[in-house]
């Protein structure tokens, strides 16, 4: 099957090319290059420089491509920075997905796989979380999400025929297995990366924002899913998605891990000392996240694979060790 990937170029983007080409699918990858590496693009994979909110050139592209199915991931995924530029996520995330649901619907695609995330729980006041928990975000990164998923609800309701599923990620880390992709944002503030530059001495510390969250560490809880694992679940919902079909799953290993307890697994993994400071809470951080990944597994048979933290920061550390300066 032919696959428009938007955000191929990304870190999630990139693994998914990977399992698609995997599976026997023909990804065509469509990146601005705002956030994403062109070297994270494999050689023959159909390459587009052009950004989701021309939709009549991205239209352009599926007809051209003959794409039947789109998995989108172009977005920015900064909780701090939603917080601190909320119309910036509203442009690039919500602005973007509308923009190519209407490249869909003038080019005739009606298969689409959507990247939202947990953050459309909010604070949630039962874990784990079932994709039934009310949706209510805290921060402008959630409400984009949030405001797409309901784009693709109404957009299904009146177009007979679209199908389409929501994944609500979790904390996504780790890195390929082969070693061939990993995780490379500018500037980073995913937690796995930022611990493993201050342990490549990229950086002179690790901030810890907040030691004062009802948890039982005083940290932040959260759900980490290893790349591959998820991508995985992408492939898979993708293969089963029908017609008419509207498939809402969370998608996390159903446990959670403090910032304390990865800063300790990553020591365990890198075996050498860095720097760790504790700083003041971050705007929008809820104290606890983690998935009820029951659904997924009832309905498509997915699980995660790797369910153990050292494992999953192993995989980046030997990405990291192989690229100390990421795709550059």
């Amino acid at each position: 099957m032919k696959v428009l990937v938007t955000g191929g170029a990304g870190y999630i983007g990139s693994h998914a090319v990977k399992a698609l080409r995997e599976a026997g699918h023909e990804p065509v990858v469509v990146d601005n290059l705002s956030r994403g590496h062109r070297q994270a693009v494999p050689q023959g994979v159909p390459f587009f420089d052009l950004d989701v909110r021309r939709s009549d050139e991205v239209a352009g592209v599926m007809t051209e491509q003959r794409v039947r199915c789109v998995m989108h991931f172009a977005a920015f995924a900064s909780v701090g920075e939603s917080v601190a530029e909320p119309l910036l996520y509203y442009d690039n995330n919500a602005a973007g997905t509308l923009s190519l649901i209407r490249a869909c619907a003038a080019s005739g695609v009606e298969r689409f796989v959507f990247s939202s995330t947990c953050a459309t729980y909010g604070e949630p006041e039962q874990m784990p979380i079932g994709e039934s928990a009310p949706q209510r975000p805290v921060n402008a990164y959630g409400w984009s999400k949030l405001f797409s998923e309901r784009m693709l609800f109404d957009h299904a309701r009146s177009r007979p025929g679209f199908g389409f599923a929501v994944l609500r990620y979790f904390n996504v880390a780790g890195a390929a297995k082969d070693g061939s992709l990993g995780e490379d944002h500018r500037p980073e503030t995913h937690l796995v990366p930022v611990i493993l530059q201050a342990a490549l001495g990229a950086r002179d510390k690790l901030t810890v924002f907040g030691e004062d969250y009802p948890t039982p560490d005083g940290t932040c809880i959260r759900d980490y899913v290893h790349v591959e694992d998820l991508v995985d679940a992408h492939v898979a919902v993708m293969q089963a998605l029908a017609a008419d079909d509207r498939r809402v799953y969370n998608l996390g290993i159903g446990r959670g891990y403090s910032v304390r307890e990865i800063i300790e697994a990553a020591r365990h993994v890198v075996g050498r000392p860095f720097a760790v400071e504790t700083g003041p809470r971050r705007a929008g951080d809820p104290p606890a996240l983690y998935a009820d990944p029951t659904l997924i597994h009832t309905e498509l048979g997915w699980t995660a694979r790797v369910t153990d933290v050292v494992e999953i920061i192993e995989s980046a550390w030997r990405w990291c060790l192989a690229h100390p300066n990421g795709y550059l």
